[in-house]
């Protein structure tokens, strides 16, 4: 599976100069298997997402992460305090 994912990143870059979307269809299915299958790649993305938190949370959105699920409905939660 991480080679699989390696291989359509390096797909999506080659496709990427060609006009159309074909390069992103590519990487980001790509980077998802690399992200399921490689500590090494989750300890990179957890840095890249604490040095720019915006840019994380909208790649969490693409990558449809289960995680960043359960934060934002936990962070909904919080807002509306046990109160309401």
């Amino acid at each position: 599976m991480f080679g699989l994912g390696v291989l359509l990143i390096i797909l999506g870059l080659i496709i990427g100069p060609l006009p159309g979307p074909g390069g992103i269809l590519l990487v980001a299915p790509g980077l998802a298997l690399v992200l399921k299958t490689s500590m090494w790649a989750k300890r990179h993305y957890v840095k890249f997402k604490r040095w720019q938190p915006k840019a994380g949370r909208w790649t969490d959105w693409a990558l449809r992460r289960g995680s960043a699920k359960r934060r934002e409905e936990l962070a909904k939660a919080d807002q509306t305090g046990p109160d309401n």
